[in-house]
């Protein structure tokens, strides 16, 4: 036996109904490796995924959860044997495959990933999908040679800044030696990000209001999790050459743009998909993640609770409330 959150088909217009209670391995899915979850983590998608959001959960009943980290307790693929430290991060986990929010998961061994060594699996799980996110657009804005050097006056731009997403993204691009401008409805957490490495802070409001087609250029890069008419402004004020990663949908999955930021200054729109990266891509992430992001200011931004407190955690997350990064400590 094992606990696990299960979630079941809500009716017409109602929210998902989900509990914690105990399961048996009969219940797992198909997959060649057994793992012994010690933890997992609430992204915004396992918020709208317990929220009801359409489209998130699309087979019930469903353990939710996109992350987990853990031990392998049994393996029959020939990459993974025993009590090797593994995450897994995306891949249908809490969408079509059972996942993290449990003791137990069982899922196919290419999906894993070896947890760095100079990572803690608690520290794994606060990373999550949300600290490789942030990575995955790091590395896509170096690949298109758009990021200042290290050093640089030039700012780059972080919208949803206090999130999980937004707060590894300011880590990450403030050890670069990037400057780092940090976009927040939350003003009162301005300390927060400036010990971050946020350099400047500005309200939401500047982003979230209709805008001109092209405004005066402020930024080389960004990495957007807000999508909608943020988007549109943030496009429209990147620097000549410059490109925006894109990664979220806080505000709104509609882009009511112009092709002008792409047509006169060359701007360039990548997006960053980290349920389906490559194998190659995660386990270059995660050694990057290893190595550059400040571990002491990750445990600054996490938090942990309970599987029973996810509950009454989720809809804060959509709310707005949650900064940082929160583990669940699926064993407590």
């Amino acid at each position: 036996m094992f606990r696990a959150i299960r979630v079941d088909e809500p009716a017409d217009n109602q929210p998902n109904v989900f509990i914690v209670e105990d399961l048996t391995l009969d219940a797992l899915m198909a997959g060649d490796v057994t793992v012994d979850i010690e933890y997992s983590g609430i992204n915004y998608k396992d918020g709208m995924a317990l929220g009801g959001r359409p489209g998130i959960i699309r087979e019930y009943p469903l353990i939710p959860g996109i992350d987990l980290v853990g031990i392998v307790s049994s393996s029959e693929h020939p990459g993974w044997q025993a009590g090797d430290r593994v995450l897994v991060n995306g891949y249908g986990l809490g969408e079509t495959h059972h996942g993290g929010l449990a003791e137990k998961a069982r899922v196919p061994g290419d999906w894993l990933v070896r947890v760095p060594d100079a990572i803690s699996n608690r520290r794994a799980a606060a990373i999550g999908t949300a600290g490789l996110t942030a990575m995955l657009s790091i590395l896509a804005l170096e690949e298109l040679n758009v990021l200042p050097e290290p050093g640089s006056t030039t700012d780059v731009l972080v919208t949803g800044a206090s999130g999980g997403v937004g707060s590894i993204a300011i880590a990450l691009l403030a050890h670069r030696g990037n400057e780092v401008t940090a976009s927040t409805g939350r003003r009162h957490e301005a300390e927060y990000l400036l010990g971050l490495g946020a350099t400047t802070i500005i309200g939401r409001d500047e982003l979230n209001r209709p805008g001109k087609p092209l405004g005066g250029e402020r930024w080389a890069a960004a990495i957007d999790v807000v999508g909608g008419v943020t988007l549109a402004n943030v496009l429209a004020q990147i620097n000549r050459g410059g490109a925006v990663a894109t990664c979220g949908l806080v505000e709104s999955t509609a882009l009511p743009t112009t092709v002008l930021p792409f047509i006169l200054r060359g701007v360039t729109l990548t997006g960053i998909n980290s349920v389906y990266a490559s194998h190659e891509v995660r386990v270059d992430a995660w050694d990057r993640l290893a190595r550059y992001l400040d571990l002491g200011l990750l445990d600054s931004m996490t938090s942990e609770i309970t599987l029973g407190e996810v509950e009454d955690f989720a809809p804060r997350i959509l709310a707005g409330e949650v900064r940082g990064r929160t583990v669940v400590n699926v064993r407590r």
